[in-house]
């Protein structure tokens, strides 16, 4: 009987002791700055270009995007890539 009162409040103890041991805090470096930035202004687009893919051509268009704000208060530049079949031109 004393066991039955006793484990609520155990596994609610350990419960709490594991959620705070096990946090994570964030990371906001990147190795690789053409893919993410961390502050300053956005980053310039990059004009549309077409590449050829054997029978059909490729138009890539690059866009930056503000996804949040670091811990610090500096702003996350993302880049999205575009990517849409287009014709050939000869």
């Amino acid at each position: 009987m004393p066991l039955r009162r006793c484990l609520p409040v155990l596994l609610l103890t350990a419960l709490v002791a594991g959620c705070a041991s096990s946090t994570i805090a964030p990371n906001y470096t990147s190795d690789n700055p053409d893919v993410m930035r961390i502050g300053g202004e956005r980053p310039a687009n990059r004009d549309a270009s077409v590449e050829s893919a054997g029978s059909f051509c490729l138009e890539t268009a690059e866009r930056w995007n503000e996804h949040g704000r670091s811990p610090d208060g500096q702003t996350l530049w993302a880049k999205d890539t575009l990517r849409k079949v287009v014709p050939c031109k000869q």
